[in-house]
């Protein structure tokens, strides 16, 4: 698909506010049916970084293309890291926490080469930043969670939500098609959460992982009639091809 490249264009923007590392954010899996939502960050210092030819929004890239930019992403960026949340921590949390928790997880990489000084969020709405207060809800919740049939650290849990990314998140709509950090950051989360479905694939062949991703397709939904879910299914979704009137529609999303 053709499309114009990304530019650094609206990353220099923030040097008139004497920003000079910056970090670009983007997320892939908040639609799928099982497997993690994964969180990609990538920091540039702006007052040395330069373009980087053929990158672009992951899902405008071939698999194999996105492969090939990793290392290029990787020594191009002054930092990187890509965090993830589980499909059961999705179950435990709600999508935005979860989205949160990958943030952050991906963030406490990036932070032991450097702090950034903002971060540009693709979307519009800020699920990056640690909420202000904790409620009784969110604690029960996360009290009784588990991790892929692990018992969840609630400690811990509590310590990612509520610190983690604590500087300005500028949200930016179609970032990841205009903003070359947010495109980088795309492709690195892509090329990762597609590996963990290719190696997730390999102990529960039947879903077609290695070719969906986890995503709702026909015959994935399909297999989750004929054989239940697994622990890697999002079981609080709507997954199979009936309609359970009680579960939340799935998101359409990256």
């Amino acid at each position: 698909m053709k499309s114009a490249a990304p530019t650094l264009r609206f990353e220099r923007s923030f040097l008139d506010s004497g920003h000079r590392f910056l970090a670009g954010c983007d997320e892939v899996g908040r639609g799928a049916l099982a497997g993690p939502v994964s969180v990609g960050l990538v920091m540039i210092d702006l007052s040395a970084v330069t373009g980087l030819r053929g990158v672009r929004d992951s899902k405008l890239l071939s698999p194999a293309d996105r492969i090939k930019l990793v290392p290029r992403i990787q020594k191009w960026a002054l930092a990187y890291g890509v965090g993830h949340a589980t499909a059961a921590e999705i179950d435990d949390v709600g999508l935005m926490r979860a989205l949160q928790l990958a943030g952050n997880r991906a963030w406490e990489q990036v932070v032991v080469t450097a702090r950034p000084d903002a971060v540009i969020l693709d979307g519009n709405h800020d699920w990056l930043s640690p909420r202000e207060q904790a409620t009784l809800f969110d604690a029960d919740n996360l009290k009784t969670g588990a991790l892929d049939g692990v018992a969840l650290d609630a400690d811990a849990l509590d310590a990612e939500i509520f610190t983690g990314c604590d500087v300005p998140v500028h949200t930016r709509i179609k970032a990841d098609l205009q903003c070359l950090s947010v495109a980088a950051a795309s492709v690195l989360a892509k090329v990762e959460r597609d590996a963990m479905m290719v190696a997730y694939a390999a102990d529960h062949p039947q879903y077609g992982w290695e070719i969906n991703k986890g995503y709702a397709t026909a015959g994935h939904r399909a297999a989750i009639d004929g054989l239940g879910a697994t622990a890697l299914h999002r079981t609080t979704w709507r997954l199979g091809t009936g309609d359970r009137i009680t579960m939340p529609r799935v998101e359409i999303g990256g």
